[in-house]
């Protein structure tokens, strides 16, 4: 029994950094699964995850269908998904009140953290990547260009409507398989980080309040419908975009790559964005606030992040395997 408790807490603390890592752009949950051993094991059990599973496991509340839910639960790797899920939103609910903290009152040197990280995590990918063909090289303009334009003043456009957000769940949610790539930094691209990140905070708090007896039920309704919206995106995205990508990398793994490796390069237009949106105090980006103080504050920021990456590629034990 011991053992077995021992197992599944080393499973919850590599749940921890994952969170952790997927809490902030540029760092992928991924690559941390891939250090810490049990990458493939989270590929198999989310790409187990299917429709017929999921209906005869709902199915065990009715009599006589109880051992078939369990056995359905269990093929999946349930309990692991769960233990190491639970890892994962420990740490990312421990994160955002941080990262809400530091966006708010340090953005230039919080978004030049996550200039360096992103920076840094498109040229370690991109030694997987060859451009030697028009079809790759085709990729790589769509994935920078979509993600150049997409994270610019055009994310202004993406309203915070219910649908957007379920939709922004499932995109997040497809960064699980891939290393290097983490959820938040799409969640950046469609400016939408720093809203989900905001939310969730307030959804904590009202839930720490409800349990302190100093706030009422209603006070979550608002904050979360959002969070409901994005987590039911999530599970729609593991049925089809995560597994659409994983497709993708399987038969047109090159082309795929260079994608999204390019998707990485061009999102580093976001965090200068945001940081520029944040020192006009409002929506609209002015590049003439920038002093050259705020830009070294924003460089040895991105260096310090940069270095990040590359410490943990370094200690990376595998290659990147889809």
């Amino acid at each position: 029994m011991s053992t077995d408790f021992r197992s599944w807490l080393a499973v919850y603390l590599k749940g921890l950094c994952m969170g952790s890592a997927d809490a902030v752009p540029g760092v992928s949950g991924g690559t941390i699964a891939l250090i810490t051993g049990i990458y493939e094991r989270l590929i198999g059990a989310v790409t187990g995850i299917d429709v017929d599973r999921i209906l005869t496991i709902l199915g065990g509340v009715r009599p006589g269908h109880q051992r078939e839910a369990y056995d359905a639960f269990i093929e999946m790797d349930g309990v692991f998904l769960l233990v190491l899920g639970a890892g994962i939103m420990s740490a990312v609910i421990a994160m955002t009140r941080a990262l809400e903290w530091a966006i708010e009152e340090v953005p230039v040197l919080t978004f030049g953290f996550f200039s360096g990280l992103i920076l840094a995590s498109a040229i370690v990918l991109y030694t997987e990547v060859e451009l030697d063909t028009p079809r790759r090289i085709a990729a790589a303009v769509t994935g920078f260009a979509l993600a150049f334009f997409v994270s610019g003043p055009a994310s202004a456009a993406l309203d915070d409507s219910l649908v957007f957000v379920v939709l922004a769940g499932a995109v997040a949610v497809s960064a699980m398989i891939l290393p290097g790539i983490s959820g938040s930094l799409l969640l950046l691209i469609l400016g939408k980080y720093e809203f989900m990140v905001t939310t969730l905070k307030e959804f904590t708090d009202g839930l720490l309040g409800v349990a302190l007896g100093q706030a009422s039920v209603s006070s979550l309704v608002a904050d979360g419908t959002v969070v409901v919206a994005f987590i039911s995106g999530a599970v729609v995205g593991l049925f089809t975009i995560a597994h659409a990508v994983k497709w993708a990398l399987e038969h047109y793994r090159e082309a795929t790559l260079a994608f999204l490796v390019s998707l990485i390069l061009g999102a580093l237009r976001a965090p200068v964005s945001e940081a520029t949106r944040h020192l006009g105090g409002g929506d609209v980006v002015d590049y003439s606030l920038w002093t050259a103080e705020l830009v070294g504050i924003f460089f040895a920021a991105g260096v310090v992040g940069a270095a990040l990456v590359l410490v943990v590629d370094r200690y990376t034990a595998a290659d990147i395997e889809y």
